[in-house]
């Protein structure tokens, strides 16, 4: 155990140090914003959320959610829970729990591969609305490090967050880019989107060039064991 029963354990600052370690560490203990504030404790000990309105972490782009906790931390994006939790951890630990969920394998989706709504494939120029699979790939598993695969993920997740772009409490895109991707969207297609993307498989199928590329990526982001990450959170 980090700490002693009876107060003979390590000063705070020092335990936070501790449990800052690795991005499993953080993810585990919270860092110094404590046990409460523990990762898993919503979004679950693989990674994946909690299939209602979490979303899953879990083999996403490294820079992706690296950028995500960092625009918490400063309140670029605001969300009453996460931005206080991603305040508490510094930049090094922020930078190693992101790490640390991309390595991790993705959930299986609730169902087979299907086709996407219209929109998703071709948007409507007539009211303004680009398709989705120009940034995030025609089976939304991303386009690039910048777009991020959005397959896997709770129906309800996906529809808050679309409503937040589209009200601009959620501002953190580059250049307003998916303010207004989504401004023109109806309340049936963000629906539509929402519950296709839930059912569609977080990687590419085994055996695919995406696959390849995918494994590799993953790879790459993997970080080191337990007993060595530290030399790597420079």
């Amino acid at each position: 155990m980090l700490l002693a029963v009876g107060g003979c354990g390590l000063p705070s600052n020092e335990t936070g140090a501790a449990l800052g370690r690795t991005g499993e560490l953080v993810a585990m203990s919270g860092g110094d914003g404590g046990a409460k504030n523990a990762c898993f404790t919503c979004h679950g000990l693989d990674g994946a959320g909690d299939g209602a309105a979490i979303p899953r972490l879990a083999g996403l782009d490294a820079g992706y959610l690296q950028k995500q906790i960092e625009d918490y931390a400063s309140d670029i994006r605001h969300d009453a829970t996460m931005t206080p939790i991603a305040a508490k951890l510094d930049q090094g630990q922020r930078r190693a729990v992101a790490a640390f969920y991309a390595q991790m394998a993705s959930p299986v989706a609730a169902g087979p591969a299907s086709p996407p709504p219209p929109v998703w494939l071709r948007g409507d120029p007539s009211r303004g609305v680009q398709a989705c699979a120009t940034c995030h790939g025609p089976t939304g598993l991303g386009v690039g490090p910048g777009n991020p695969a959005l397959t896997g993920q709770p129906a309800a997740y996906t529809i808050e967050q679309i409503r937040r772009w589209k009200t601009a409490e959620r501002r953190n895109d580059p250049r307003g880019v998916m303010t207004m991707a989504v401004a023109g969207l109806t309340d049936a297609e963000t629906l539509a989107i929402g519950r296709w993307l839930e059912r569609q498989p977080a990687f590419p199928a085994p055996g695919s060039d995406a696959a390849s590329v995918s494994a590799a990526a993953t790879a790459a982001a993997r970080p080191a064991p337990l007993h060595e990450a530290h030399r790597r959170d420079r």
